[in-house]
């Protein structure tokens, strides 16, 4: 499959937008822009990431996130967090490294789940994060993710469905996750009119 075309099947994660919303507000909260926190870290900062994390943290009174992300992109890390391309291509590298190496042969299972799920309405988005594959509408709805070598979970938002046979709970529900169900698979094979009527459910709950 070409670069575009496995590019054109994945959308943009919510997060960019909010990261950007965050930036274009940062002169406001802390009273410099991004580039301004840049150059003062490269001007003044210490030389560590972790370093620099304390020194936001208590020399210029910045929060935890704020003084982690700052820290990050201080050391060229998280440029796609707020740039659409950079996410996108980003998440092309992302899928790559959740089948490298042992979890290879999970590659198929991933494909039909992924096809499967975006096939369910014009709505769904799937967009990459470093370990698993959420399926949005408004919120995330499914989760695809290869969890071992030889087992690829589908997690499911079904909030507080009775959970019976191959449909386990992960506990989530009861920690107020998303993801409230997990369907083990092992190949193609097992991805059945169960698992679909599943998916299915788990879309039409979240709209």
């Amino acid at each position: 499959m070409s670069a575009s075309v496995a590019r054109s099947r994945y959308a943009v994660h919510p997060r960019v937008e909010m990261v950007r919303n965050w930036i274009a507000t940062l002169e406001e909260k802390t009273g410099r822009t991004l580039e301004g926190w840049l150059a003062l870290i490269a001007d003044e900062g210490p030389p560590t990431e972790k370093e620099r994390r304390g020194w936001l943290k208590n020399e210029h009174e910045l929060g935890t996130n704020t003084a982690w992300w700052l820290a990050e992109r201080a050391s060229g890390k998280g440029g796609e967090d707020d740039d659409p391309d950079a996410y996108l291509a980003a998440a092309l590298g992302y899928v790559e490294a959740m089948f490298a190496g042992g979890k290879a042969g999970l590659r198929p299972v991933y494909e039909q789940l992924l096809d499967a799920g975006l096939g369910l309405g014009s709505d769904v988005r799937a967009c990459p994060c470093k370990t698993f594959v959420p399926l949005y509408r408004t919120h995330v709805f499914a989760q695809l993710k290869a969890t071992t070598r030889t087992r690829f979970d589908l997690g499911l938002a079904l909030k507080d469905t009775a959970a019976s046979g191959r449909l386990l709970s992960t506990g989530g529900y009861e920690k107020k996750d998303r993801i409230s169900h997990r369907i083990p698979l092992a190949s193609v094979a097992e991805i059945d009119d169960e698992v679909m009527s599943w998916l299915r459910r788990a879309y039409e709950m979240n709209p």
